[in-house]
């Protein structure tokens, strides 16, 4: 196709037009003739399932992927993006959803990685390197230090930093792919008010995101792909969750009534009195009391950074405590041992999945046997590679964890078919004793609910399950009972069958209504 008749920006055409892109791996079709028009000064947000093709579009326009058929026109021109670095030179910035930047380096050294600024003698001029980046944090409000160490930033401050490193390359299209996924909510408050003082100088930004409610507050524009294809395009003035929940997943949403158990028996799991400490020693958890029983959801919520991963950590055996005692199915943890807790029956789904959850360099089956790994089905001398691909395939069919082959490394995944890889890992064994972070991080609709289901069939069948989530719908719709963290402390509680509003919760988490208040 030539250049001639192509759209033009300036007139108020696209920035970014794409046409008929087919992307395939293998035998395997990513996108099936995908259309899409980019404008600049909007926010145009990129919906779908996990495995419907949005991060693969995406990867398209900025030049991680190469399609196979379609075009794509920048300003006009038709263009072929072949590397990251050519789509960064045509104007194209991506922030992924797991950084990439070096934690030891200052923040001015990880903006200008790769293209240094000399001062002329063939040395770094990180003076100057520190200016530009002050300059361009001062213009958009991001309130970054140029000369801080990457490694003691929040996770919202780096993902600052990552914007940064786009802006300082001047791109014209910033793409954001799950930017909220690991925010605090002031942090995704803060993210969403930079956003708009970038559309506003007249960048276009796309959103993908599962997070429908700040999609319709925050985008100006909603597209939504199915299966590798586009299939509608709303304004999210004319939209509400439910329908574009209905669209995403094509086909209507179940009911999200509350659904309570009953428990019975013991505690399977027993908190009394603990204390922990956080950073430099700073106490995180403070004389924490409370238990979980069989046939039961209990729900911490808690503004993230209240000690809740901390009181986690603590449980599950990666974290001393200062003072207290855990008890679990009525017999103490003497001191912090992750494997001796995991061998009395205890299931792990941590928030960090990248951390915590998967060895990013081994393969899916190794991931989902390393559970079970001392299990003699898989082998007693030597490991029988049979069985574990036979165990894996059952699990990848079971959760719909969508990737090439079982062979593939963990970290190559999305980070919703990440997620769900460690949720069927720890579910799968039956495990009595249950402790859930974040369960639907980074996971679409479908999934989320698949996974609240698995979740509630297992209380259903007895397991205890401490549910530990910043998500507050997610912790209502849940839970049997509900405990909220404030400043380290159980600062109030509520029955999960009083059905209390999000305000009532709201006002604990903020310490407005604590207990210890």
């Amino acid at each position: 196709m030539t250049g001639s008749g192509l759209p033009n920006s300036a007139d108020g055409s696209p920035i970014v037009t794409m046409r008929g892109i087919v992307q395939r791996f293998g035998s395997f079709i990513a996108l099936h003739g995908v259309d899409l028009d980019i404008h600049r000064g909007e926010v145009h947000a990129v919906l779908g399932e996990n495995g419907a093709g949005k991060s693969t579009l995406m990867n398209c326009l900025f030049g991680i992927n190469r399609p196979q058929a379609g075009w794509i026109c920048i300003d006009g021109k038709e263009v072929a993006i072949e590397s990251p670095r050519q789509g960064l030179s045509m104007g194209i910035g991506m922030v992924h959803q797991h950084f990439k930047l070096v934690p030891t380096l200052t923040v001015a050294d990880n903006v200008f990685l790769g293209h240094e600024l000399s001062n002329g003698l063939g040395l770094v001029n990180r003076r100057e390197q520190e200016r530009r980046v002050a300059e361009l944090s001062a213009r958009y409000g991001l309130a970054i230090d140029p000369a801080a160490i990457v490694s003691e930033l929040s996770v919202g401050a780096q993902q600052r930093v990552e914007i940064l490193r786009a802006l300082s390359k001047r791109v014209k299209v910033l793409v954001l792919d799950e930017p909220t996924a690991v925010l605090t909510p002031q942090e995704g408050e803060m993210l969403f008010s930079v956003l708009r003082g970038l559309v506003a100088d007249g960048l276009a930004v796309v959103l993908i995101s599962h997070r429908l409610a700040e999609v319709l507050r925050f985008a100006d524009r909603i597209s939504v792909m199915r299966s590798g294809r586009m299939v509608g395009s709303v304004k999210p003035d004319e939209s509400s969750e439910r329908q574009l929940a209905e669209l995403i997943i094509g086909r209507e949403l179940a009911s999200n009534k509350w659904r309570g158990g009953r428990a019975t028996g013991e505690p399977m799991l027993e908190v009394s009195h603990l204390t922990v400490s956080g950073y430099q020693g700073v106490l995180a958890v403070k004389n924490v009391s409370f238990a979980v029983r069989p046939g039961e959801i209990v729900g911490i919520a808690g503004v993230a950074g209240n000690g809740q991963t901390e009181l986690v950590e603590a449980v599950t055996g990666l974290r001393r405590t200062v003072s207290g005692t855990i008890a679990i199915a009525g017999a103490p943890v003497g001191k912090s041992d992750p494997h001796r807790i995991r061998r009395s029956g205890v299931a792990h789904i941590p928030e960090d999945r990248l951390g915590r959850g998967v060895s990013l360099w081994s393969s899916v089956v190794d991931n989902l046997v390393v559970g079970q790994i001392d299990d003699r089905r898989f082998g007693t001398v030597l490991l029988d590679r049979k069985a574990m691909n036979e165990f894996a395939e059952r699990l990848v069919g079971k959760f719909d964890i969508r990737l090439s082959s079982l062979s593939t490394h963990a970290g190559r995944l999305s980070g919703g078919n990440m997620q769900k890889l460690v949720v069927a890992r720890e579910l799968d064994p039956e495990p009595p004793m249950i402790i859930c972070c974040e369960p639907s991080r980074g996971l679409d609709i479908g999934a989320a609910e698949f996974v609240y289901s698995q979740l509630q069939e297992h209380r259903d069948r007895g397991a205890a399950i401490l549910l530990v989530s910043t998500e507050l719908p997610e912790v209502l719709r849940l839970s049997d009972r509900i405990l909220v963290m404030h400043d380290g402390r159980i600062a109030g509680e509520f029955d999960g069958a009083g059905r209390p509003s999000p305000r009532e919760v709201g006002r604990v988490m903020l310490g407005m209504d604590a207990l210890h208040a």
